[in-house]
């Protein structure tokens, strides 16, 4: 084998037809349950209907459980979900330790490298799994838990998606995974910002939802309301992905790989002849010719 071939190291699970169908569908009822309020018209009944959010807080768990029924079954086995495990408690693990400073959580930049290596499918689950495993061990279990489980979900299966993952190699690989980490960071933000701001009550005019209002006052509103509250803590939350992903990221990429590797998840078991080697014929009776069957 040349210096320059790659060996293609397996992936957890295969997404089939029936999980990306899953997956678009949950995909598309996600972008409406956060984005209703710049999606519907002023007039209209959701508009007025404060029970809306909590409407999409209660289905989206049964969406995100499908998803993951629908992925595990296309072929996540025993040493996936091992290693589904391991990840998603690490995960938990680490967003305490600066969530509650300047936005700094190192789990992101965890979830981006996973993602990359274990693929899209692999990615939406152990996300979800982990912000499910967070928000437990940090009593953060709210209406928010869902859109929370959905976005890292997505931010983590992003990842997955990127070019090349078995070409790409080195510093040009290092280099997208941060503009990625930079980009999905201030994504994640949004997307949880348009969760909670129909919500909040007593802010200034200037930046609250309007019910009544156009599409065009909404998003005008929004933009002021994310840039006022959520900008600085989500620029910490990038800067910290890009950092610890350029600096930790060759360590941790080649572990994954290397763990991938030795998993084998694309290996299937082959039984033979107790006693007899595998890839070896057993071995003759006496008397009897190889291959032939005994007189009866």
């Amino acid at each position: 084998m040349s210096g320059t071939q790659r060996v293609r190291a397996p992936r957890p699970v295969r997404l089939g037809p029936k999980s990306v169908a899953v997956l678009l569908l949950t995909g598309a009822i996600g972008v409406v349950a956060f984005g209703w309020p710049l999606l519907v018209d002023g007039g209209s009944g959701l508009a007025h209907a404060k029970d809306a959010p909590w409407l999409f807080a209660a289905l989206l768990p049964l969406l995100v459980a499908v998803v993951v029924a629908t992925i595990s079954e296309s072929g996540m086995d025993a040493k996936a979900v091992a290693m589904l495990g391991v990840l998603a408690a690490v995960g938990a693990a680490l967003r305490p330790l600066g969530a509650g400073t300047a936005g700094l959580e190192p789990m992101f930049f965890l979830m981006v490298l996973s993602g990359r290596v274990l693929g899209p499918g692999f990615g939406f689950v152990l996300g979800s799994v982990t912000m499910f495993a967070s928000a437990l061990l940090t009593g953060g279990v709210g209406p928010w838990m869902p859109f929370q489980m959905l976005s890292m979900g997505w931010f983590t299966m992003g990842a997955g998606l990127l070019p090349g993952p078995d070409r790409l190699r080195g510093r040009p690989e290092l280099a997208m995974l941060a503009v990625y980490g930079w980009v999905a960071a201030f994504a994640y933000g949004v997307v949880m910002n348009l969760q909670g701001w129909p919500l909040l009550t007593g802010v200034g005019s200037g930046i609250s939802f309007g019910e009544d209002d156009p599409l065009g006052e909404n998003l005008v509103r929004f933009v002021a309301y994310y840039l006022t509250t959520s900008l600085g803590w989500d620029l910490g939350r990038a800067v910290l992905t890009v950092v610890l992903t350029l600096t930790l990221g060759p360590t941790l990429l080649r572990a994954l790989r290397r763990a991938t590797r030795r998993a084998a998840f694309d290996a299937r078991a082959a039984f033979g002849e107790p006693g007899s080697e595998p890839g070896r014929e057993p071995e003759s009776e006496p008397g009897r010719e190889p291959g032939r069957q005994p007189e009866r």
